[in-house]
C-alpha cells in the first residue's frame, strides 16, 4: 500500500512545493494547516495526473503543548510518515519560536517514535544547527555557520533541541525496529529562485544556498529511498537530485558526524521537564 503522510506546516513554501510531488508519486497526503481559508490553496497543489490523495486538516501547532497533543493529530491523520516542513518563522517573538519550532516539533519526535504505526518522520531544519563545527569543514567555513547561527541565535536554539531530540528517539527506536527511519534535512540560506534540480547533498563543505524548490525535491526523493536516515546537509550545486540521493545512502553518509548522541539526551531531558509543567 502507498504510504500516507501527514504533511505538518502544509502551507509554507517549501511544503506548497513538495505537495505535488508527493501525490505524483502516488502517495496519499493528510495536509496540516491552522486556518481553513488556506485549504483551496492546498487542494489546488494537486495535479491533474496525481492518483495520490489528498486531504487537510486543520489544526493549531501552536496548540501542541505535550507529546499527547501530538499522538491526538497523529491518530486522526493515521499517517504512515510525518513530514515536519513547519515553523513560527519570526511571527509571535521568541516565545512563538520555542512553542513552535521546538515544543511542538519535539512533541511530534516524540510521539512518532513512540508510535508503532509511523515508520518515517522527515524535519527540515538548516545547516547552521549543530553543536559543533563539522569536521570536515574548514576554519573558514566554521566561523560563517557559527556567524549564521549566532544571527538567528533563539531560532537556532529551537531547532537545535528539536533535531537533537529527534535523533536520540529515533536511535531508540531503531534498535527495536530497523524499518523506522528519521530523516534530518539540513538545508544552506533558503531562496525563492527556481529550482535547478542540481544540489550539494550529505556533506557540504560550508554554508551556502539552495532553492526551496530544490529542498523539496530532495524531500520527496530521499523520503522514497530505502535506507535514508540520519543527518543531511544540503546546498544548491552540481550534482542531479536523484543521482546525489542515491550516492549519499548507499556510501552511508550521515552529517551528524562530529556529534555526540549521549550529549543530546540532554535535550530530551530537558523537554520531559518542560512538558511535566505544561501537563
Amino acid at each position: 500500500m502507498p504510504p500516507h503522510i501527514l504533511l505538518l506546516g502544509a502551507h509554507g513554501k517549501i511544503a506548497l512545493q513538495l505537495l505535488p510531488l508527493l501525490l505524483t508519486r502516488s502517495w496519499s497526503v493528510t495536509a496540516l494547516i491552522r486556518d481553513p481559508s488556506q485549504t483551496a490553496a492546498i487542494l489546488a497543489t494537486k495535479p491533474p495526473s496525481a492518483t495520490g490523495t489528498l486531504d487537510v486538516l486543520v489544526d493549531s501547532l501552536d496548540a501542541i503543548r505535550t507529546t499527547a497533543d501530538a499522538t491526538r493529530v497523529l491518530d486522526k491523520s493515521r499517517a504512515d510518515w510525518v513530514v515536519w516542513a513547519a515553523g513560527a518563522g519570526g511571527k509571535g517573538g521568541a516565545d512563538r519560536t520555542n512553542a513552535v519550532d521546538r515544543d511542538a516539533a519535539i512533541a511530534f519526535a516524540r510521539a512518532a517514535a513512540g508510535e508503532g504505526r509511523v515508520k518515517k518522520f522527515l524535519l527540515i531544519s538548516a545547516l547552521s544547527v549543530r553543536r559543533h563545527a563539522a569536521p570536515w569543514w574548514s576554519k573558514e567555513a566554521a566561523e560563517k555557520v557559527k556567524k549564521a547561527a549566532d544571527s538567528l541565535a533563539v531560532y537556532s536554539a529551537a531547532k537545535l533541541e528539536a533535531d537533537e531530540v529527534l535523533t536520540v528517539v529515533g536511535e531508540e527506536r531503531r534498535r527495536e525496529d530497523k524499518g523506522f527511519s528519521y530523516i534530518i534535512l539540513r538545508p544552506g540560506t533558503l531562496t525563492d529562485g527556481e529550482a535547478t534540480g542540481r544540489v550539494e547533498f550529505g556533506r557540504t563543505e560550508g554554508p551556502g544556498k539552495v532553492a526551496r524548490g530544490d529542498v523539496a525535491a530532495v524531500a520527496a526523493e530521499v523520503l522514497g529511498r530505502e535506507g535514508a536516515n540520519g543527518w543531511y546537509d544540503l546546498l544548491g550545486g552540481e550534482g542531479k537530485v536523484e543521482e546525489e540521493v542515491e550516492r549519499v545512502v548507499r556510501e552511508g553518509v550521515d552529517a551528524r558526524e562530529g556529534e555526540s548522541v549521549e550529549e543530546m539526551k540532554g535535550a530530551l531531558e530537558r523537554a520531559i521537564a518542560r512538558e511535566e509543567v505544561k501537563a
